[in-house]
């Protein structure tokens, strides 16, 4: 008996690591809203650091957060360091690309809790009633992030912060 328990135990071990070793070894995350604003007034919100604290979804999660500003001031070089609670943790963002006022790259580093290095694009597109602004993170899946994905959905989990995050920054650009 005790056998058939080990094996059917060793059984479903497997099938849960082959099915994890099965799922993709890169994510995507991508949100999008409406904005009534002009592309520039956003741009200007999502390129400049230091305009952050009025929409990110995760400023107010430790009010003891250290933050750090370094490089240039806004664009291309612009680096926001911060180190915080366990809900938000330890990492960097530069900004890599910005062409004005449609598009804008960060490269994102997490350091702790876990270490990850993404990608982060923000996408305006003009439309009859202002803007769509549509946020993206990318970013490769190692084998223990596939494995817990099994349980805890990452799509849900960063997109309802970068849903909450476009929802902060339609009011701080149409303020």
């Amino acid at each position: 008996m005790l056998t058939w328990i080990l094996a059917i135990i060793a059984v479903a071990i497997l099938a849960v690591l082959g099915l994890a070793a099965s799922r993709p070894a890169s994510f995507r995350v991508e949100r999008a809203a409406q904005i009534a604003a002009a592309p520039d007034k956003i741009f200007s919100l999502i390129d400049d650091f230091h305009a952050w604290p009025r929409w990110s979804p995760w400023e107010k999660l430790d009010p003891a957060m250290t933050r750090s500003h370094s490089g240039n001031p806004s664009g291309v070089g612009a680096v926001y360091g911060w180190s915080g609670n366990k809900k938000v943790g330890q990492g960097r963002m530069e900004i890599t690309e910005a062409e004005r006022p449609s598009r804008i790259g960060l490269d994102l580093e997490f350091m702790a809790p876990w270490k990850a290095r993404n990608r982060t694009e923000f996408l305006l597109r003009p439309t009859d009633g202002g803007t769509s602004v549509s946020w993206i993170m990318t970013g490769s899946s190692p084998f223990m992030f596939r494995l817990m994905g099994l349980f805890m959905n990452m799509d849900r989990m960063i997109g309802k912060d970068f849903e909450a995050g476009l929802a902060n920054l339609k009011k701080a650009a149409e303020a």
